[in-house]
């Protein structure tokens, strides 16, 4: 029995690995992305306007498309598959994707319709001129919604099937239309790239939802499903994921509500704070998505398949073990980024119409988000897992509490301490430290003990090997900066050098330190490489 489970962790941690692979090239593109409209259009007025009309259809698919509908449609599909078999779960697949197609495209309309309204909302400190901008690019870039979640619901059926490389693959197509689309058609309304080009950009995006969609039909048709329009809405497991959507909405919307509010806030900054957080939160992101949301990808249907065969011993092992590698690879990260956070943004940003003082407002922006990093991963796994259990209402409570602290917090930076943009990440990243306080403690209760001396022993043995990396990078932060003006390729060559050489000792002293996670992964790298060399 020993040896099954063995087993099944080294297929689940693999697993985690073909997913945290193909996200971080997803995350490199987005970085790419991110770094050629830096170059077109820099820091100011009109990038502010296409973050912002960019968040109001962006937000509803973190809530809703790869939030809330993709948790909750995970976890009623993945229990379908567990006790009822391929057939009942088909057939609720085919339900949702009707009921979807005409609630988001109803969606799509009202956002086109009310957008004036819409960003007077988000961003009511922007000036008229700058406001009808970004009413007009949210006008074009709101039926992206509707693409992205009929997308979000083939992963969810690709993952509950045990298929994660198409699905986690498909945000790399969303990347590369965006670019490829963002720049030609941006050429075409202005040579120049100046204020129309933008609309180029927004049509772009419409492009590259429709390629992340389209891209994994062929593994969805070879998983067996095939779509049949069915409006049977009444249907109990139709029920069961909408009860689940709601309390996941809120549960979900805590960080993405937090970044709203800053950017509510940020509009009254001036010209420049907006894309300042978002570079900086993109920058945040990418260990992120390649390490919390790869092991939440695979956690996920596994958890919800275990919590409804009743094996509460094996759910409270599976969850803690996702933790535990979590935190081994997020906090040397956070360390990284807050102590590289100038050099890494002047080698990807800072040319083209992004200057050196862009560079220095948004290297503060990241430090203080990476604060909150390793929370951010740990709310990735361990909020989804609520569901499961159908304690649904927690996340929610919670996510309401963290809201409101932001806001007290986004208070105290900006209008006490005068912190400017930088107190708005960091009461970001305090609010998901708190978040994720919380999850872990409700959890325990429903769940019992999540092998608490384990977790610590990573955690402290984790920060013990940090030490060695953080000072090597700290001195070799100096060092880059006296390179800033050098030939991108010697700076480039310099910071993939530092990066390496922390990297390797940090693995180094893990090794000695024997923390687990550490053979696991290693583990990995050596399966990869031999079946390379098979290849």
């Amino acid at each position: 029995m020993r040896a099954k489970s063995n087993h099944n962790d080294q297929l689940n941690t693999r697993a985690a690995s073909i997913v945290a692979g193909a996200v971080m090239l997803s995350r490199l593109l987005g970085l790419a992305r991110e770094l050629i409209f830096a170059g077109f259009f820099g820091a100011g007025r009109g990038m502010d306007a296409f973050i912002t009309a960019f968040r109001a259809p962006n937000l509803l698919r973190d809530l809703f498309a790869e939030g809330a509908l993709s948790t909750a449609f995970v976890t009623v599909f993945s229990q379908k598959i567990a006790t009822n078999g391929d057939q009942s779960a088909w057939k609720l697949a085919s339900k949702m994707m009707t009921l979807t197609t005409v609630f988001m495209s109803l969606v799509s309309l009202l956002g086109i319709f009310f957008a004036p309204e819409l960003i007077a909302l988000l961003a009511p400190g922007f000036g008229p001129e700058k406001a009808e901008l970004t009413i007009l690019l949210t006008k074009v870039m709101y039926p992206f919604i509707l693409l992205v979640s009929l997308a979000a619901l083939i992963m969810g059926m690709l993952n509950a099937k045990n298929i994660f490389t198409a699905p986690a693959l498909a945000s790399s197509f969303f990347n590369l239309g965006s670019i490829i689309g963002g720049v030609v058609f941006g050429w075409y309304f202005d040579p120049h790239f100046g204020e129309r080009a933008l609309t180029g950009l927004a049509l772009g995006t419409l492009l590259g939802g429709l390629l992340q969609l389209v891209v994994q039909l062929p593994s969805l048709s070879k998983a067996g499903f095939h779509f049949i329009l069915d409006f049977d809405w009444r249907d109990p497991g139709v029920k069961q994921v909408l009860l689940l959507m709601l309390p996941a909405v809120i549960a979900a919307s805590a960080v993405q509500i937090n970044v709203m509010v800053n950017s509510i806030f940020a509009s009254y900054l001036g010209d420049g704070p907006v894309s300042w957080l978002s570079y900086a939160f993109r920058l945040m992101q990418l260990p992120l998505g390649v390490f919390g949301v790869a092991i939440a990808t695979v956690t996920l249907p596994l958890v919800s398949r275990i919590a409804a065969l009743g094996d509460l011993m094996k759910f409270r092992s599976t969850l803690a073990r996702a933790l535990r590698l979590a935190l081994f690879l997020t906090i040397p990260s956070a360390v990284g980024l807050m102590i590289l956070a100038r050099p890494i943004i002047a080698l990807i940003y800072e040319h083209g119409k992004f200057h050196l003082h862009d560079t220095i407002q948004t290297a503060m922006a990241l430090q203080f988000y990476s604060i909150g990093l390793v929370s951010y991963a740990c709310i990735k796994v361990l909020s989804p897992a609520f569901y499961a259990l159908n304690h649904r209402y927690t996340p929610m409570m919670v996510s309401f509490l963290s809201i409101a602290l932001n806001l007290f917090f986004n208070w105290i930076f900006i209008f006490k301490l005068h912190m400017g943009h930088r107190g708005l990440a960091l009461s970001t990243a305090l609010s998901a430290t708190l978040n994720f306080g919380l999850l872990y403690f409700f959890m325990v209760r429903f769940a019992g003990p999540l092998e608490l001396r384990q977790l610590l022993s990573t955690c402290w043995r984790c920060g013990l090997s940090t030490l060695p990396m953080m000072i090597l990078v700290w001195f070799s932060s100096h060092l880059l900066e006296q390179l800033h003006g050098s030939p991108i390729l010697i700076r480039t060559g310099a910071l993939l050098l530092i990066v390496t050489m922390a990297i390797l000792l940090f693995f180094t002293a893990s090794l000695l330190l024997k923390v687990e996670e550490t053979s696991d992964f290693l583990l990995i790298l050596k399966s990869r490489w031999n079946r390379l060399k098979k290849g």
